[in-house]
């Protein structure tokens, strides 16, 4: 086998999550970090959707053995509505950070960052796979779209369409999951970021990787787009109907 590359030569994956308050959020950060914390060369970006950190998720972060920077913005309550874009101000918190870090360091900085919502499952595969994008790299998603899975349509190594079971008229019909972009482009493009203003749900990934690339440039990964290396898998709602009103327990406890 060929020699494996020294750590310190590979990129470092950005993985940004944006994360929100909910019964079951720690249940799904637990097993995100289980699978980050398997990763060579991994930085999490997590982003509160809040006014302040939370302490669950302050101590969370404490706790989970990885590099995490934990930065948080609250979503304006007039974008809460059903039918409008989640998480916009999260991801673009994101990006800021990574932009102010990496400003005055010299060219080249290899890394790698992509969008990990904190309810989806991913494979180790997927990580290696993305870790050698040179632009822009995409892959199928599992479970998304009304489909048992999503994918870009590849020949001669070209994406040329999308296999998709929505909207099949998107610029790049594919889901958050499904593309990881390099450090590089996003510090050449400083003004691209998730648009608020007339961006309708679904239409996000569009309107971001408009402002970067171009379908001919994408890079297929997962051989040619035929394999499933992350699922939109999302945990059922959590039933409490048993719940005391009030605090019955004689100890607080975090769940």
């Amino acid at each position: 086998p060929p020699p494996r590359r020294p750590e310190a030569a590979l990129p470092t994956i950005y993985a940004i999550t944006p994360t929100y308050s909910r019964p079951v959020q720690k249940a799904e950060l637990t097993r995100l970090a289980n699978t980050f914390r398997q990763v060579a060369r991994l930085h999490w970006i997590l982003v509160e959707d809040a006014a302040a950190r939370s302490e669950l998720v302050s101590r969370f972060v404490a706790g989970a053995g990885l590099p995490c920077t934990h930065l948080h913005v609250p979503t304006p309550r007039r974008y809460k509505r059903p039918g409008l874009p989640r998480a916009t101000e999260q991801r673009n918190a994101g990006l800021a950070w990574l932009r102010q870090r990496h400003q005055h360091l010299p060219p080249p900085q290899p890394g790698v960052l992509f969008f990990a919502d904190d309810d989806n499952t991913y494979s180790l595969e997927l990580f290696q796979e993305m870790r050698t994008t040179r632009k822009v790299s995409v892959w199928p998603v599992g479970l998304v779209g009304g489909r048992r899975y999503e994918r870009p349509v590849v020949e001669n190594g070209k994406v040329v369409g999308w296999y998709t079971g929505w909207r099949a008229d998107r610029p790049f019909a594919i889901d958050m999951a499904g593309f990881a972009v390099s450090l590089q482009v996003i510090l050449s493009h400083p003004k691209a970021v998730f648009k608020r203003r007339g961006s309708q749900p679904g239409m996000q990934e569009s309107d971001f990787l408009k402002q970067i690339t171009t379908v001919e440039e994408l890079e297929p990964k997962a051989n040619n787009c035929t394999k499933v290396l992350v699922w939109h898998t999302r945990t059922e709602k959590v039933n409490l109907a048993n719940e005391p009103k009030y605090h019955l327990d004689t100890v607080n406890i975090e769940v």
